[in-house]
C-alpha cells in the first residue's frame, strides 16, 4: 500500500481523535474548533458526568469500547489475525471514580497513538488491512457522533 494511503489514514483518525489541525477552517468531518476529536470531548468532562446512564450506557462504557476495538486494530496489524475479543465485556462499565476515568481517559489516548505507530510500521498492505484501518476510521468516527450527542444530553 502506498503512503498516501497510509497518510490519508491517519490523517482521518487523528481527526477522530484530535480534531482538525488548528487554526483550520477545513476539516473532513469533524467541527473546525479545536480541540473537536474524542480525546478533548471526553477530557471536560467529570467521573460523575461520564457514569451517568444515558439509554443503558454511558460516556465511560463508550470510551473505553473505543479504547478495545483500537486496541484489537493494531493487534490485528501486527499479527495478521483478529485476537480473540469480548464485545460485551468492552460495554460492561457501569459507573467510574475519578482515578479509574482518568486511567481510561490516558489507556484510550495510549492505544490511539499505538494505532498511528503502528500504522507507520512496515505492514502487508493488503485489502484486509486496508479494510482494518478504514473500519477503525468508521468505528471511532461512529463513537465520537455519539459521544457528542451523550455530552448534549448530560450538559443540557
Amino acid at each position: 500500500m502506498n503512503n498516501l494511503f497510509v497518510r490519508s489514514a491517519k490523517k482521518m483518525i487523528s481527526e477522530a481523535f484530535e480534531g482538525p489541525p488548528f487554526p483550520s477552517n477545513v476539516s473532513w468531518f469533524t467541527n473546525t474548533e479545536p480541540d473537536s476529536g474524542i480525546l478533548a470531548a471526553l477530557a471536560g468532562l467529570s467521573a460523575e458526568q461520564a457514569s451517568l446512564s444515558i439509554h443503558g450506557t454511558n460516556l465511560a462504557a463508550h470510551a473505553d469500547h473505543v479504547r478495545y476495538h483500537l486496541w484489537g486494530t493494531t493487534e490485528f496489524l501486527k499479527a495478521g489475525r483478529m485476537p480473540k475479543m469480548d464485545w460485551k465485556q468492552s460495554w460492561m462499565i457501569a459507573a467510574v471514580e475519578e482515578d479509574r476515568w482518568k486511567e481510561i481517559q490516558r489507556e484510550l489516548k495510549e492505544e490511539y497513538t499505538r494505532l498511528l505507530q503502528t500504522l507507520d510500521s512496515t505492514l502487508p498492505w493488503d485489502e484486509t488491512y486496508a479494510d482494518e484501518a478504514l473500519g477503525s476510521l468508521a468505528h471511532s468516527a461512529y463513537h465520537l457522533g455519539a459521544i457528542k450527542q451523550m455530552i448534549k444530553y448530560i450538559t443540557a
